[in-house]
């Protein structure tokens, strides 16, 4: 098993004081700025006039600053920065400990349990996340739920007792001391000029660090879009979302005027799932990737740097939940994604569950759980006898706790779980970490398409050849899936252009 490596250390003051003065948009996350005169941190990216460089400090994280006691800026406003994707992702223990978090674990959970669950104690998880991100894990909690609030507050017209819920607190009365806290102001000193409300739902804004492919994550997901469940073009995606006594919808787009950003119109009846929400999307439009970081393994030479060249901005699709992606990756088992969205169309049509009071026309039904299609014959919409039990027997799987899309588990360890069911191989298991658990190094070696594309102009290359190959492209070996399945796709599209021409 090759050593996963760990999250790189902070940034040196050097580089970020050249980040700050240049107001490089590409470190926007990684680092904040602090202000010792105003007492206020900023991002990177702020417009506000240069401080005095002896006035300047640097955090890691927005925890760390506001750890030591400075206010997040209403001009830049921290809560608009991308995530940090070098301690989110991968196999170290901080970015298992983020993804629990993500998922609540100190909401229900004490430190000690949520160590647990990860094999650490609870006093060396304290001690990295204070040497890596320059505050406790209960600090970093505390500031996301807060940030998310604060840009609820900012850029919606929710009532505050909502805005609450939807960043995590149960009790209004700690929103409101928490808040104030850090903000030196209470929640509703910033609703002076509340935001116009959208009409049906809220507007959010989800940055990115430049550059970001938008148009060609569209394309990924347009290809293998559900109707009746999703809505994909060229501007946008859209999607309906559970549960089905309470339906939600959601519609990504570009933000106007070139900004780092997506529009996000999201309508989401249970406030308290809200964060939820931006968190996966997040995730699954990768958000927070470090292009800089990804793009120093992409360039270094062989067949990915011209690849990557051409698209600096190439992300990676996440999908919106396990068991859907996982049957999608069963049927797409040697067949075209087009003979596998029909499929997939059929199952939701057949089984998915019907939705009402949607505003967005067309979303109107929802993905079949494991609980119902456990106990139905797949053979009628047409899928093969091993399929069919294939998606049986994961269902079965799920549902009784042998295998599950816990985000904190370890690469190896997912695979070697999911392998162990009937009609799932190393491929498949691949493929779900790739799209359910946005696995960054994940890496479907057997893939046709990727043995053929690697090879450049020689002869294709066998799975062994190829994992050799993708030593050199840890810990973003997903990454390089994309640039050499969009290079097939580029080649494809650019052969029938020039048949049409001929």
């Amino acid at each position: 098993m090759a050593t996963v490596p760990a999250p790189h250390a902070p940034l040196p003051d050097r580089l970020c004081e050249q980040a700050r003065l240049s107001r490089d948009a590409r470190f926007d996350g990684l680092f904040f700025t602090a202000v010792t005169s105003t007492r206020i941190y900023c991002r990177p990216v702020c417009p506000a006039p240069s401080p005095k460089p002896e006035n300047v400090r640097y955090y890691a994280s927005a925890a760390a600053a506001e750890a030591a006691g400075f206010r997040p800026c209403l001009r830049c406003r921290p809560e608009l920065a991308p995530g940090n994707d070098s301690w989110q992702r991968g196999d170290h223990v901080i970015a298992r400990a983020l993804k629990l978090m993500e998922q609540g674990a100190l909401e229900d959970d004490s430190l000690e349990d949520m160590a647990q669950r990860l094999g650490v104690g609870a006093r060396q998880l304290r001690r990295v996340f204070v040497e890596r991100l320059g505050a406790p894990p209960i600090s970093v909690h505390t500031t996301r739920r807060l940030l998310f609030a604060k840009q609820l507050l900012t850029e919606t017209e929710l009532p505050v007792t909502d805005v609450a819920l939807a960043s995590g607190f149960r009790s209004l009365r700690r929103f409101n001391a928490a808040f104030q806290q850090a903000n030196r102001m209470p929640p509703r000193e910033l609703r002076r000029h509340p935001a116009k409300a959208a009409e049906g739902g809220l507007v959010l804004r989800l940055g990115y660090r430049p550059p970001y492919d938008f148009e060609a994550i569209l394309s990924f997901l347009r290809t293998r879009s559900l109707p009746g469940v999703e809505q994909v073009d060229e501007h946008s995606y859209a999607r309906v979302f559970g549960p089905a006594d309470a339906p939600g919808w959601l519609r990504l787009s570009a933000w106007p005027g070139g900004e780092h950003a997506l529009k996000l119109e999201l309508q989401c009846p249970q406030p308290a799932r809200m964060l939820g929400v931006v968190s996966k999307l997040r995730r699954m439009f990768d958000l927070d990737a470090d292009p800089q970081a990804i793009g120093a393994v992409m360039r270094a030479g062989g067949v990915l740097k011209p690849l990557h060249q051409r698209r600096p901005g190439l992300r990676l699709p996440g999908g919106w939940d396990g068991f859907e992606i996982a049957v999608r990756a069963i049927l797409g088992q040697q067949v075209s994604v087009a003979a596998a969205r029909t499929l997939a169309t059929r199952i939701v049509h057949r089984w998915g569950t019907p939705v009402s009071g949607i505003a967005a026309p067309g979303l109107e039904r929802l993905f079949p759980g494991p609980e119902i299609l456990v106990d139905v014959d797949l053979r009628e919409v047409g899928l093969t006898s091993a399929r069919a039990n294939t998606v049986d027997g994961v269902a079965r799987a799920l549902l009784d706790g042998r295998i599950d899309f816990r985000s904190e588990q370890p690469l190896d360890a997912f695979v070697a779980s999911w392998v162990e069911l009937a009609g799932i191989g190393e491929w498949t298991a691949h493929y779900m970490a790739m799209r359910a658990l946005s696995h960054p190094d994940a890496f479907p070696a057997a893939d046709l398409i990727l043995r053929r594309v690697a090879a450049g102009d020689g002869a294709e290359l066998s799975t062994r050849a190829l994992t050799a190959l993708a030593e050199d492209w840890r810990p973003w070996r997903a990454y390089a899936v994309m640039h050499l399945w969009r290079a097939a796709t580029d080649a494809a599209e650019h052969a029938k252009a020039k048949g049409k021409s001929a």
